[in-house]
């Protein structure tokens, strides 16, 4: 790290306002050898400071957008819970920019990322929060890597198995699946796509990648990602009252994830889109209550 950069960090300048009285004092009154004593015993006091910035906050959250949508859009979200959790919102394959323009694994990856950069920042709980998709997403990844302490799921969304049996999207997903044993999972399909709302959107995208997404038995079908957490962890599942997948309540897919004492399962009054808006304050305190 260069000289100038460690002098700025925030341990340095705590601990040099507790040490430069003493090394002015040394640096006046005492012969040289001393001096030269004291201050290599002053620089290694520096250099073994704890991280004083990682520490002053607990939490660190990753904020996952839902489908169509922007990290910005999880940002008005996860900005409230600032006086608990530091956060990065990603911007997903889903987002309505990027189109699919990466399979859902390489998503995990990217989150994976994040969750090793906040562990090398010394925080003492990571906790994955995703809206619609990005609920999804944080449920797949604690499913394929499990290191995560805890998810915040608003409103989760993107139901491939739902989709599929109801012929939505059946004939590019059937192509897809053919191209990708073919050996052609380069090759560009166009599916038809369907967000909340009942809105829609035809979208191309490669065959292996469309796979990826919308396999009825593949990584977005949340029944069966859910009961491969691999550790206990806690959840917050909040749906809202309006939210179609409301009615079918727990046992959907919150009560097959691993049990944990501090999940909970919670209804809020708000429409799909609108659910992390109403449940700011359920989160918060949430967050605030879970165990160290």
């Amino acid at each position: 790290m260069p000289v100038l950069g460690f002098l700025s960090s925030p341990q340095v300048n705590i601990l040099s306002v507790l040490v430069f009285p003493l090394s002015l004092q040394l640096t006046i009154a005492s012969p040289p050898m001393l001096r030269l004593v004291a201050t290599i015993f002053l620089c290694t006091l520096l250099l073994a400071a704890p991280n004083v910035h990682a520490a002053e906050k607990a939490c660190a959250l990753i904020a996952l957008h839902g489908k169509w949508a922007s990290p910005r859009d999880i940002s008005f979200f996860a900005n409230r819970l600032a006086p608990s959790c530091d956060y990065k919102a990603l911007e997903m394959p889903w987002a309505k920019r990027r189109e699919y323009d990466a399979p859902y694994p390489a998503a995990l990856q990217d989150i994976r990322q994040q969750v090793a950069a906040f562990r090398a920042d010394v925080y003492k709980r990571i906790v994955l929060a995703g809206h619609s998709f990005g609920a999804n997403a944080a449920i797949a990844y604690m499913a394929e890597f499990g290191d995560a302490d805890a998810i915040v799921a608003l409103a989760p969304g993107h139901s491939p198995r739902f989709m599929y049996e109801r012929g939505i999207g059946r004939e590019a997903v059937d192509e897809a699946r053919e191209r990708v044993a073919a050996g052609k999972g380069a090759e560009t399909v166009t599916m038809l796509d369907l967000n909340s709302g009942d809105r829609k959107l035809n979208i191309r995208m490669r065959a292996d990648v469309l796979l990826s997404y919308f396999d009825p038995q593949g990584l977005g079908n949340m029944q069966l990602t859910a009961p491969r957490i691999m550790k206990p962890v806690p959840i917050l599942w909040v749906v809202g009252d309006q939210d179609p997948l409301s009615r079918l309540g727990p046992q959907y897919a919150f009560q097959r994830a691993p049990h944990h004492p501090a999940s909970k399962y919670v209804s809020v009054n708000a429409d799909h889109a609108n659910t992390p808006d109403a449940a700011v304050a359920e989160v918060l305190a949430w967050i605030q209550a879970l165990p160290e």
